[in-house]
């Protein structure tokens, strides 16, 4: 019977961590687009720090447990878009890697 259950446990862990996998590639894509978004609008409509503050500020209260949304997450997402935009295989790799890892603070 313990052979079985190792057997189950095994199977239940390889698809929670395919699911955290899917859930992550999601996460990192949303990144990108809110990225491009503000980018396109940064420099289309000369949006400041302002602007992004108040944005920051509207989606925290429609979505208040969500973390990473403050202004510095906000710009984090901008500069993922603008490392990314370019190169077609890197922004497709990036989102198989987790968010932390594509946000190294630069030195």
């Amino acid at each position: 019977m313990e052979k079985e259950i190792n057997e189950l446990i095994a199977i239940i862990q390889s698809h929670r961590d395919k699911t955290y996998r899917k859930i992550n590639e999601e996460l990192v894509g949303m990144y990108f687009e809110i990225g491009k978004y503000l980018s396109t609008k940064i420099k289309a409509e000369k949006w400041g720090s302002k602007t992004i503050e108040s944005i920051s500020n509207n989606l925290m209260k429609a979505y208040p447990n969500l973390k990473g949304f403050n202004r510095a997450g906000l710009y984090r997402m901008v500069q993922f878009y603008e490392e990314y935009r370019d190169n077609v295989i890197v922004s497709a790799l990036s989102r198989q890697i987790s968010w932390s890892n594509n946000v190294v603070p630069q030195r």
